[in-house]
C-alpha cells in the first residue's frame, strides 16, 4: 500500500471503503456463526445438566460470538467516520476557511459603508444648520449684539471697560480685609 496515495480523497476513499467492506463481511461472518454455535449447543445435552443449562451455555458461548459481530460493525461504521472526518478536516477545510474570510470581509466592507453613511449624514446636517439663516425679516439687515459696558463704580472691577478705557489695578485679598484684625 501506498502511504501518499492515503493523503489523497481517491486513496483514502478506496482504503475506506475496502476497510468497510472486508468489516462487513466478517461481521456477517460472526453473526452466522453465532447462531450456529447456539443452536447446536442447545441441541446438545451432557450429562447431568438441569432443563435450562443447555440454553444458558449456548447463550454464554454465542454471546461472545456477538460481541466480536457488534465490534466488525463499529469498526465498519469507524472506517466510514474516518474517511468523512478526514474530507471535513483537511480536504474542505481551504474552503471553508476562503468562504468565511470573504463572508468576514464583507461584514467589515458593511460596517464601513454604514459608517460612512452615518458620517455623511452627520457632516450634512452640519452644515445645513451652519447655512440656514436665523429668522430675519426679509430685506433687513442683521443686527449685532449691543455692546455691554460696565459702570465705573463696579465694585470688584473684573470686568474691562467697553471702549477702551482704562482699568484699576487689580486687587488683592488684602485690599478687602485689614491686615492684622482678628488676632
Amino acid at each position: 500500500m501506498d502511504i501518499n496515495a492515503l493523503f489523497t480523497d481517491e486513496g483514502l476513499r478506496a482504503f475506506t471503503a475496502t476497510v468497510r467492506d472486508q468489516h462487513v463481511r466478517d461481521a456477517q461472518q460472526y453473526g452466522q456463526i453465532a447462531d450456529i454455535v447456539r443452536r447446536r449447543l442447545e441441541q446438545t445435552p451432557i450429562e447431568g445438566d438441569r432443563w435450562m443449562s443447555k440454553k444458558l451455555r449456548a447463550w454464554k458461548v454465542s454471546r461472545q460470538l456477538k460481541a466480536m459481530q457488534k465490534a466488525s460493525g463499529e469498526a465498519a461504521s469507524k472506517a466510514e467516520a474516518l474517511y468523512a472526518t478526514y474530507k471535513n478536516e483537511v480536504l474542505e477545510l481551504p474552503q471553508r476557511r476562503a468562504a468565511a474570510e470573504a463572508r468576514k470581509l464583507e461584514r467589515k466592507q458593511g460596517r464601513q459603508a454604514a459608517l460612512g453613511a452615518a458620517v455623511a449624514k452627520s457632516l450634512d446636517k452640519t452644515v445645513t444648520a451652519l447655512n440656514t439663516p436665523t429668522e430675519q425679516a426679509p430685506g433687513t439687515v442683521p443686527q449685532a449684539r449691543p455692546a455691554e459696558f460696565v459702570t465705573p463704580d463696579n465694585p470688584w472691577n473684573q470686568w474691562p471697560m467697553a471702549a477702551g478705557g482704562e482699568q484699576a489695578p487689580t486687587r488683592t485679598i488684602n485690599d478687602y480685609f485689614a491686615k492684622g484684625e482678628g488676632q
